[in-house]
């Protein structure tokens, strides 16, 4: 946990755009704020993409501590699952061996970008005994239920699956109907043409082992490993307690991945809802399609710091967008954060400068109102251009927003 500076004044209540309503509701319901956000499958290194998602809550994370409340960040790390044995296969790696070294150099990352951690960081894998008895539970209450899966490696083995029709609220967070569904489905982990299923849309629960695969202990489930929408329900009740207020991610985890979740959750807890808001970072693209691993059109942070960029510049690029649409990355934004980054600085550097009250306020509402970073850092920018142009008398200006900067935006000159 890193050293966070005070800053004078009072903040506004936070508001964020909640996914499932379409509205703008509080982010905070009491004093302690729950933020479950979904972490990395550790196949590759962190790219824009990533970053800008957990830049986007670790600015939510601030504002809300800036506003008087404390903050409950759990997070995951998806370090079983078929993409990272399909890469270490290709890689000809042991599966353990690729997590540790990607969640190695993603943390690098994060610490580089100033994003605050978790305070719990969990992985799938060591997690994986507390998600057994809530499976057996699910089956056992008639919420999942068995398909036969011969190709298992003992026989008479079964996967398991979460029966969709049984939820009445299915739907309530993507508002998708089954067509959309199924169009996004099978691209992100359904397998919606397995045999034996009562519906193309069910999900995995327990996979039975298979050769060549890891497998642990199901106790009546059989040997095998967890589906992905289970583990991040599993650790968010175990963790935080169901609801949580913010549920975070990017905009590719709305379906399935937070419908399910959701689901899962609430057939676990008996709660009405599963969280209080579902914030969802857009996509960010390169060469007109979105960043991603499997297209392998990535711009990766370990490689701009390795180039020499100051990660703070990297920061500023992401923020120097709306957290909630999509957009392209191009060289130029970053040249044009590197160019702020040295305003603001020079501008900071003097032994005074205009009274920074109103420019504090002013990135404090922008940031209250769904977390415009955009228009924060145009009120840093009138404040720089002041005090180059004109000066100012007020000695403890620079200081005063300094801090601000580190507090709220997370940038640190």
């Amino acid at each position: 946990m890193p050293f966070i500076p005070k800053v004078p004044g009072s903040a506004p209540e936070v508001l964020v755009r909640d996914t499932a309503s379409g509205e703008l509701v509080p982010a905070a319901s009491g004093e302690v704020v729950t933020l479950y956000v979904c972490g990395i499958t550790p196949y590759d290194a962190t790219h824009m993409g990533h970053a800008a998602t957990y830049v986007t809550f670790d600015l939510l994370g601030r504002v809300l501590r800036d506003s008087g409340h404390r903050v409950r960040f759990v997070q995951n790390i998806t370090d079983i699952d078929d993409p990272l044995l399909e890469r270490a296969e290709r890689d000809g790696l042991d599966w353990r061996d690729l997590a540790t070294r990607e969640i190695a150099l993603f943390r690098e990352d994060m610490t580089a970008l100033a994003v605050i951690p978790p305070d719990e960081y969990l992985g799938a894998v060591e997690s994986i005994p507390t998600f057994v008895a809530p499976i057996e539970r699910l089956v056992a209450e008639g919420w999942a239920y068995a398909v036969p899966a011969p190709d298992a490696s003992r026989d008479d083995a079964d996967d398991y699956y979460f029966d969709v029709a049984r939820d009445p609220r299915f739907g309530s967070v993507s508002h998708l109907d089954e067509a959309g569904m199924m169009e996004v489905f099978a691209e992100r982990g359904g397998d919606p043409d397995r045999d034996g299923k009562r519906n193309r849309l069910d999900a995995l629960l327990w996979r039975a082992h298979r050769a060549g695969e890891p497998e642990w202990d199901g106790a009546s489930l059989g040997a095998g490993r967890p589906g992905w929408h289970i583990e991040c329900a599993c650790i968010a009740l175990d963790h935080l307690g169901i609801p949580i207020d913010v549920q975070g991610g990017g905009t590719d985890l709305v379906f399935p991945h937070h419908e399910m979740s959701s689901a899962h959750g609430r057939a676990l807890s008996g709660s009405a809802s599963f969280a209080g808001a579902f914030v969802h970072q857009g996509m960010v693209g390169l060469d007109g399609e979105k960043m991603s691993k499997s297209r392998g059109n990535l711009v990766l942070v370990s490689q701009l710091r390795g180039q020499g960029v100051d990660p703070m510049a990297i920061r500023l690029a992401l923020l120097a967008r709306h957290h909630a649409h999509d957009w392209m990355w191009t060289d130029d934004q970053l040249v044009q954060a590197e160019q702020r980054l040295e305003t603001w600085r020079k501008a900071l550097s003097g032994n005074g400068g205009p009274v920074a009250d109103q420019t504090v306020d002013d990135m404090r509402a922008a940031l209250a109102h769904d977390l415009d970073s955009p228009r924060a850092l145009e009120a840093v920018d009138r404040w720089a251009s002041q005090a180059l142009s004109r000066g100012g008398d007020d000695p403890g200006a620079p200081g005063i927003l300094g801090r601000a900067l580190d507090a709220l935006l997370g940038v640190r000159l």
